[in-house]
């Protein structure tokens, strides 16, 4: 399911518009963005949590020439899916 077919069905289920399920459901990605961005956390009880995972700099090797090369450190999002979901997809 792609953010569109989520908007879909969000506007089918709850009897409103597509603008305006649209609005709700950028709404909630921006939120969960926002958070994240500022070091926070996300948790969906029962769905999943998501998280900023900090990876230090470290040395790595130019593939070609084996030359090292410094890799810059980083942060990206992680997911954890939730118990709940473990066990409906696992069914």
């Amino acid at each position: 399911m792609n953010k569109l077919e989520l908007i879909v069905e969000l506007a089918k289920q709850q009897g409103i518009s597509k603008p305006e399920s649209a609005r709700i459901v950028d709404l909630f990605f921006d939120t969960m963005t926002k958070e994240l961005c500022n070091g926070g956390r996300v948790e969906i009880r029962g769905l999943c949590a998501f998280k900023v995972k900090e990876y230090p700099s470290y040395t790595g090797r130019n593939p070609k020439s084996g030359e090292p090369v410094a890799v810059k450190g980083k942060k990206l999002p992680f997911f954890k899916p939730g118990t709940d979901l473990k066990k409906r997809v696992d069914r």
